[in-house]
C-alpha cells in the first residue's frame, strides 16, 4: 500500500521533483506550490497570482534552496526558505509552459508550450538565447541530455519526436510515430490502434545521455538511442492499456518507470536490451519490428516479476502496481536511504510507493 502525503494541495498535483537533499517540491493546480520534508511534512506552500496551474517544478542540482517552477506563461525562480514572492520571474514563453528542463552545467533552462515552442533561457544573462520551432502542435515534454548541455530531446502531442542541438536552430533529427504506428497496425494483434493515436506525452533520458524513453497515447513506451545526429528506436512495447501519460529513469540506471491514463505504474528494466544492441554489429534500420510487451493484468495492489521477457521474448515488467488513479507526474528519488516513487495524480495527494528491492 501508498503512504498519502496529504494537507498541503486542495487540487490536482500535477508535478514533482526533489532536491539532492530530501526535499520534495509540488505543483498543483490553481497555482499552488508545497515544498515538503521527506518524511512528508509540508514545510512551505505559495500561491502564484493569477492561479495558473504549476505545471513543472525543478530544483537546481548544485543550489538545493533554488527552485524552478512554470505556471501560465511565466518561468518563477523561488528560494524554498521563503516562499512568499519569487526572487525572478521570466516570461519567455508566448503560450502555457507544460516542461521545463535545465542543462547539466545549469546555465540554460529549455521550456517548453502549448504552441509547440520550445524557449531557450540563458540564465546568467537572462534572456532568451534560442527559440525552438518544428513541432506543429503542443510540445509537451523537453529534456537536455546529461554529460551534453547543448543537446536536448523533445516531444509533443504532433506525435514526433526531435533531437536538438543549441547550435543549430533547426532539428538534427525527427520521427513521427504514428508512422511507426501505421506498421504496428498491420499487425493483426493491434486492433483499434487508430483509435489512439500516437500523441507523445513525456521523455526521459537516461544518465548516460545517448538512451532516451517516449511514452505516448497508444499505450506504448519507446526506447531510442541517440548516435551522433540521428536517433534510432532500440525497442518499443506495449505498456499500458490506456496513453502513458509520464516516463522516467531511475538515476545510473536502465530502469524505466511509467505511468498511465490506465491507473497503473510500471517499472521495467531495458538494460540487457540495450546492452545487447551496444555489443551487436548488425545495422538497425526504422522498419525493423520492435518487440511487443505483454500485457497481463496483475492482481492485488503490486506485482513483482523476477524475470525481465516472458518464453517468447516479450519485455515484461519487473514491477506492476495498480494505482488506480490517472498518473499526472513519476518521481523516484531517495528517503531515508531506500528508493522511493513518489507519484502525483487527479486526487490532491502525493503517493509513497517503496522500491526497497531494486
Amino acid at each position: 500500500m501508498a503512504v498519502k502525503w496529504t494537507g498541503g494541495h486542495s487540487s490536482p498535483v500535477l508535478c514533482l521533483n526533489a532536491s539532492q537533499e530530501g526535499l520534495v517540491a509540488s505543483g498543483a493546480e490553481g497555482g499552488d506550490l508545497m515544498v515538503w520534508g521527506e518524511d512528508g511534512t509540508p514545510l512551505g506552500h505559495t500561491r502564484f497570482q493569477g492561479a495558473d496551474d504549476v505545471t513543472s517544478v525543478l530544483f537546481a542540482p548544485s543550489c538545493p534552496t533554488k527552485l524552478y517552477a512554470s505556471h501560465g506563461e511565466t518561468i518563477s525562480i523561488l528560494d524554498v526558505r521563503s516562499l512568499k514572492g519569487s526572487l525572478d520571474d521570466f516570461h519567455a514563453n508566448e503560450e502555457e509552459i507544460n516542461c521545463v528542463s535545465l542543462n547539466e552545467t545549469e546555465n540554460l533552462l529549455a521550456s517548453a508550450d502549448d504552441s509547440g515552442t520550445i524557449k531557450i533561457l540563458d540564465l546568467e544573462n537572462k534572456k532568451v538565447s534560442r527559440s525552438l520551432k518544428r513541432h506543429s502542435n503542443i510540445c509537451s515534454s523537453v529534456a537536455f541530455r546529461p554529460q551534453r548541455p547543448q543537446s536536448l530531446v523533445s516531444c509533443g502531442l504532433d506525435m514526433q519526436v526531435m533531437l536538438w542541438n543549441l547550435q543549430k536552430a533547426r532539428p538534427l533529427w525527427i520521427t513521427n510515430l504514428q508512422e511507426d504506428e501505421t506498421e504496428e497496425m498491420e499487425d493483426p494483434q493491434s486492433p483499434g490502434q487508430l483509435l489512439n493515436p500516437a500523441l507523445a506525452h513525456s521523455v526521459s533520458v537516461a544518465s548516460c545521455g545517448n538512451i532516451f524513453s517516449c511514452g505516448a497515447e497508444d499505450g506504448k513506451i519507446r526506447i531510442f538511442r541517440v548516435m551522433g545526429v540521428k536517433c534510432e528506436q532500440e525497442l518499443g512495447f506495449k505498456g499500458h492499456t490506456l496513453g502513458v501519460s509520464h516516463v522516467c529513469f531511475l538515476p545510473e540506471s536502465y530502469l524505466l518507470l511509467t505511468g498511465g491514463n490506465d491507473g497503473k505504474i510500471m517499472l521495467w528494466d531495458v538494460s540487457s536490451e540495450v546492452e545487447k544492441k551496444q555489443k551487436s554489429p548488425t545495422k538497425h534500420t526504422h522498419k525493423k519490428k520492435t518487440k511487443r510487451a505483454a500485457y497481463t493484468k496483475q492482481g492485488g495492489n503490486t506485482h513483482a516479476s523476477v524475470a525481465g521477457e516472458d518464453e517468447h521474448g516479450k519485455i515484461l515488467p519487473k514491477l506492476s502496481i495498480e494505482h488506480g488513479e490517472k498518473v499526472n507526474w513519476l518521481l523516484s528519488t531517495k528517503i531515508k536511504g531506500y528508493q522511493n516513487i513518489l507519484v502525483a495524480d487527479q486526487t490532491n495527494c502525493i503517493s509513497v510507493y517503496p522500491l526497497k528491492e531494486f
